[in-house]
């Protein structure tokens, strides 16, 4: 527990309300395109003798490793069970699913035709951080993209009258194929302060990292467990686009392999060129036709990948050797969590095979 420390701020002011919160039982981690989480215990008797602000809605959290901030967010939620008092909080996107728009197309930012889907994400932090009392100090990345949003004959609004949730807003515009990706996360100023980030990405967020790599033997922990499983795998894909009866866009992409033919329907109902239908589900059965995943590894600290060398988002090479199979391929990491309490210098990785993503940009329908 030596390297990790637990801290506390007053969201608003800026202040620190307890330098060193002694949280036992921790779990902590980021994710793709969510606020990530963390939960502890506190013994009442340290807040009754110590008088640290642990408010919801209020106090901050961080945790340190090594002078590095890991993970920074807002404790939501504090509840007592025996002798232990529970804390959770979420990162910083979580403060948007407790903020509406009750203005209008974003305090009239919008609507929005043919729109940098990263821009309305910028102006939906704008707009809810320009309010009073509002401004968590997030910091959303300049990225921009080829995406767009919204067109001539449907712009893209928030009405008032409907009091979106700004969360909601930003989960429909990364939440499919070819659209900016984001993740929390929090680091040092040289002053000393610090930086809450909106990371965002694309085509992607995150890249393919040649200069790490998680081994059996080396750095992973335990015996990962590779899957196959059947019901993902196709080397045939039907592709439906638009249209009606008859009309359908249509298209087939298959291969013979030497295995027993299986297929795939893709359904496209705003695909109105074959020849995209056709790309589409080439790229989808180029996927399919792979057995084999590892969705889950603890890694620990090591040269090959010291903790927090990664990004959520990256490509690593995960080997996977066991008694029984053994396992290669390129992964990508779509969620992290760490244990201090009980394993300080490991991790456990949320994967997913990295050719099952999409990194190009949008094509037009």
């Amino acid at each position: 527990m030596g390297r990790w420390r637990f801290w506390i701020q007053h969201a608003l002011t800026g202040e620190v309300l307890h330098p060193a919160l002694p949280l036992t039982g921790v779990e902590f981690g980021r994710e793709l395109n969510g606020p990530g989480h963390l939960s502890g215990s506190l013994s009442p008797k340290f807040l009754r003798a110590s008088n640290a602000s642990v408010i919801p809605t209020t106090s901050l959290i961080y945790a340190e490793a090594d002078g590095f901030l890991r993970w920074g967010g807002l404790i939501w939620r504090i509840d007592s069970e025996g002798r232990e008092l529970h804390v959770e909080a979420a990162g910083w996107s979580s403060y948007l699913m407790r903020r509406h728009d009750h203005h209008g197309e974003l305090g009239g930012r919008g609507p929005y035709v043919n729109a940098d889907p990263c821009k309305i994400i910028r102006d939906v932090w704008a707009y809810a951080q320009g309010q009073p009392d509002g401004n968590l100090g997030v910091v959303v990345d300049t990225t921009t993209s080829s995406a767009k949003v919204g067109t001539t004959a449907e712009p893209w609004h928030s009405y008032w009258y409907e009091t979106p949730k700004l969360g909601d807003h930003i989960d429909h515009l990364v939440g499919e194929d070819g659209m900016p990706q984001y993740t929390c996360a929090s680091e040092y100023q040289t002053n000393g302060t610090v930086k809450k980030r909106l990371l965002l990405g694309y085509p992607r967020l995150g890249a393919r990292r040649t200069d790490i790599s998680f081994r059996s033997g080396v750095n992973i922990v335990g015996a990962p467990r590779p899957e196959w499983d059947g019901d993902e795998y196709a080397n045939v894909v039907i592709g439906r686009g638009s249209g009606e009866g008859t009309a359908t866009r249509f298209a087939v992409d298959g291969v013979r392999n030497g295995s027993l033919r299986m297929e795939y329907v893709l359904e496209l109902p705003t695909v109105n060129g074959t020849d995209v239908l056709g790309r589409r589900i080439a790229a989808e059965r180029k996927k399919r036709i792979w057995m084999g995943e590892v969705t889950e590894i603890t890694v620990r600290d090591h040269p090959n990948a010291p903790l927090g060398s990664w990004q959520i988002g990256d490509d690593v090479l995960v080997r996977v050797d066991t008694e029984w199979s053994y396992w290669s391929g390129w992964c990508r990491i779509t969620a992290e969590s760490y244990r201090p309490s009980d394993a300080p210098d490991q991790a456990t990785l949320t994967l997913a095979r990295a050719d099952s993503f999409h990194y190009g940009a949008p094509e037009v329908a």
